[in-house]
C-alpha cells in the first residue's frame, strides 16, 4: 500500500499552536463505522456516546520537561532533548550540534545544576550521556527542562501543565499522549457515575512518533519501539468488559498499540511490561479494541495509518477532509474524533 494514499491538504492555519482554555470544550468529529456518518459535536458530550459497563482505557504517562538547553566549557551552546532512561543517571539523548559532541565532552545546564559528560555516540547518532547533579533530578528538570513540544508547534507552551493530561501519573514520556489532553477531572468524575470502568495503561511515548514515514510503500516502514506495563487491577477490567459483551475504548492510539499489542484473539489481555513496535495499518484485524477516540494526524503519518485499519481508510480521508472544511484544529493541542 503506497504511503501517498495517506496524503490530504491542511492548511497550517488549522494546526492548533496552543492549547484550548477548557479542555473539555474542543470540537469532537464522531464517526459511525456501520452507517459512515459524521456528526459535530463538542467533546464533553463524548458522555452520551458511552454506555454503562465500557471499559475506557488511557495512558497514565507523564511527559518529562526533557529539552535541556546548555553550554560547553568552549561557551559554545548546545540543546539535549531526553530520549530514554538507561540507568539512574544515564540517558538517551538526541543532541544539536552533533558533529562537535564527542566521546567526553561536558556540558553544563541551568548554571552548574546538571552537568553531562558524553559517554558514547551511539547509532544513528544519538549519544549516551551521563549526569551529575545535586538532589532530585526530575525536581532539577522541573527547573531548567521545557517541555519538548512537537516540531509543528511554532509558540512557546506559558503552562507546562497544558501539555500533560490530567491523570498523568508516571514519568518517562517525550511527548504527551494527546487524545487524553481534552478529558478534565469533572468529565472523568461524570463517566465513572455512568458506571463506565477507567483502565490505566502506562506507554512512554518516545520522540520517533513525530518519526516521518520515508519509504513508498507502508510495509517497508520500520516501525519506532516504546516501553509500555499494565497491571493487574487495570487487566482485570478490560477482560471483564470483554467478558460482559461491553466496549473496550481506547484514548489515543498509544492505548490501543498497548491492547493490541497484549491481547490474544478473543480479546483478553494480560498484566506485562516490555516494548511494542505493533505496526497497525489497513489489513490489520483488531482483537481488544472497540472504539478510539483520537486526535487528528498528521498526513503520511504512522497513526493516521492505525485509525484508517480502525475505521477503513476511505471513510477516514473523507472524515479528515470534512473537518478541514469544518475548520476543525490539527494536531496535539487540536480538536478529537470519536470513532465506535
Amino acid at each position: 500500500m503506497e504511503v501517498s494514499e495517506f496524503k490530504y491538504d491542511l492548511p497550517e492555519e488549522l494546526i492548533a499552536q496552543t492549547p484550548i482554555e477548557k479542555r473539555d470544550t474542543s470540537r469532537l468529529m464522531v464517526l459511525d463505522r456501520k452507517t459512515k456518518s459524521i456528526e459535530h459535536k463538542i467533546f464533553k458530550d463524548i458522555l452520551d456516546y458511552l454506555q454503562p459497563g465500557d471499559c475506557l482505557v488511557i495512558n497514565n504517562t507523564k511527559v518529562i520537561p526533557a529539552r535541556l538547553y546548555g553550554k560547553k566549557d568552549t561557551g559554545a551552546n548546545v540543546e539535549f532533548l531526553l530520549l530514554n532512561q538507561i540507568n539512574a543517571n544515564t540517558w538517551e539523548a538526541m543532541v544539536r550540534p552533533g558533529r562537535k559532541l564527542l566521546k567526553g565532552t561536558k556540558v553544563t545546564f541551568g548554571d552548574g545544576l546538571l552537568i553531562a559528560t558524553i559517554q558514547d555516540v551511539l547509532e544513528g547518532g544519538n549519544r549516551r550521556v551521563e549526569f551529575e547533579y545535586e538532589g532530585i533530578f526530575n525536581e532539577i528538570l522541573d527547573k531548567i527542562g521545557l517541555m519538548p513540544l512537537p516540531p509543528y508547534i511554532k509558540e512557546s507552551l506559558k503552562e507546562k501543565d497544558r501539555y500533560q493530561t490530567v491523570y498523568a501519573k508516571h514519568e518517562g514520556s517525550a511527548a504527551a499522549p494527546t487524545a487524553g489532553l481534552h478529558f478534565t477531572n469533572d468529565l472523568l468524575e461524570e463517566i465513572t457515575k455512568k458506571g463506565v470502568e477507567i483502565a490505566n495503561v502506562t506507554l512512554h511515548v518516545g520522540i520517533g512518533t513525530f518519526r516521518p514515514v520515508k519509504v513508498k510503500t507502508i510495509e517497508e516502514h520500520n516501525m519506532h519501539s516504546e516501553h509500555f506495563y499494565i497491571k493487574q487491577e487495570d487487566v482485570d477490567k478490560i477482560n471483564r468488559a470483554k467478558q460482559n459483551k461491553k466496549r473496550v475504548i481506547a484514548v489515543g492510539t498509544t492505548s490501543c498499540r498497548v491492547l493490541e499489542t497484549i491481547a490474544n484473539e478473543e480479546g483478553q489481555v494480560k498484566q506485562c511490561e516490555q516494548d511494542t513496535n505493533i505496526f497497525i495499518y489497513p489489513g490489520y484485524k483488531f482483537k481488544c479494541v472497540d472504539a478510539l477516540i483520537t486526535n487528528f494526524h498528521l498526513p503520511e503519518s504512522t497513526l493516521i495509518m492505525l485509525v484508517s485499519a480502525f475505521a477503513q481508510k476511505d471513510y477516514v480521508i473523507q472524515a479528515y477532509k470534512k473537518a478541514v472544511q469544518e475548520k476543525y484544529k490539527f494536531f496535539s493541542f487540536g480538536d478529537a474524533m470519536f470513532i465506535q
